[in-house]
C-alpha cells in the first residue's frame, strides 16, 4: 500500500511546458486524495482534480473537501484558490449532444483552471445539421475548436471541413451496441477525411484541453 511519502507533485511542469499536472482520483483512495491535497496545500499550491466522484470527496476530510470546488456533470474538482479566467475567449467547446457534456465540461473546466475561457456550444450534432449551420458562422472565429461527439463522431469530420482553425476531436463513449464505449467515434475521428483534425483519447475532455492550451501557447495574446 502507498504511503504518504510516494507522493511526488509536478509542481515544476506549469513552469516547464505551461501547463500544470492534475491529479486523476479515479483509483485513488480517500487516504491517498487526502495526502495529496495536504500536499498541495503545504506547498502552496492548487490543483486540478479529474475522475473526482462526489463519493471521493464525501469520504475527505471536512477541511479539505470544503476547499475543493465541485462539479459533479465533469467530475472535475479545484482544490485551492485560481483566478478567474481573463480576456477574449479563443476556444470554442462544441458538443453534438447533451450527453457529450460531461466531456465537453471537462475541457472547459481545465481551460479555466489555467486561465483561459471557452464559448461551449451545444447540442449541434449532424443529425439536426440546420443546428450547425446555425452556429457556424460563431464558431469559425475562434482558432481552436474542440469537439466532442460520440456514435458515428460525424460532428468533427463536418467541422473540419467548414471552420479554418485547429480541431481538436474527442469521442465520446456515448452510443448504443457497435458504439462500443466511443470505439467506433475514435476510428470514425481517426478516418476523417477532413484534412489536419487532431483526435484525442475516448472522453479525455482534459487531454483536448491540454492540447488546446499548448496551441495557445504560441498564439499572440488576445488584443495584440
Amino acid at each position: 500500500m502507498s504511503t504518504p511519502d510516494a507522493i511526488t507533485l509536478d509542481l515544476e511542469r506549469r513552469a516547464r511546458i505551461g501547463i500544470e499536472e492534475a491529479v486523476l482520483c479515479a483509483g485513488k483512495t480517500p487516504e491517498q486524495m487526502a495526502a495529496i491535497l495536504r500536499r498541495a496545500d503545504e506547498a502552496g499550491a492548487s490543483l486540478l482534480l479529474t475522475r473526482l466522484d462526489e463519493g471521493q470527496r464525501d469520504a475527505l476530510p471536512e477541511a479539505l473537501a470544503a476547499r475543493i470546488d465541485y462539479e459533479a456533470l465533469s467530475r472535475t474538482g479545484v482544490f485551492g484558490t485560481v483566478a478567474a479566467p481573463a480576456g477574449e475567449a479563443r476556444v470554442a467547446i462544441v458538443s453534438a449532444g447533451t450527453s457529450d457534456q460531461p466531456v465537453s465540461r471537462e475541457a472547459a473546466r481545465t481551460l479555466a483552471y489555467h486561465g483561459h475561457a471557452a464559448v461551449e456550444i451545444g447540442d449541434v450534432g449532424v443529425a439536426g445539421l440546420w443546428r450547425l449551420l446555425a452556429r457556424i458562422d460563431e464558431i469559425r472565429a475562434f482558432p481552436i475548436v474542440i469537439v466532442a461527439a460520440g456514435m458515428d463522431a460525424a460532428l468533427p469530420s463536418v467541422l473540419g471541413g467548414l471552420v479554418p482553425g485547429l480541431v481538436i476531436a474527442v469521442p465520446t463513449s456515448t452510443g448504443y451496441g457497435i458504439a462500443q464505449g466511443g470505439r467506433t467515434a475514435m476510428t470514425a475521428m481517426l478516418a476523417s477525411c477532413a484534412p489536419g483534425v487532431a483526435v484525442v483519447n475516448i472522453d479525455n475532455g482534459y487531454g483536448a484541453a491540454c492540447a488546446a492550451l499548448r496551441a495557445l501557447s504560441l498564439l499572440a495574446p488576445a488584443g495584440d
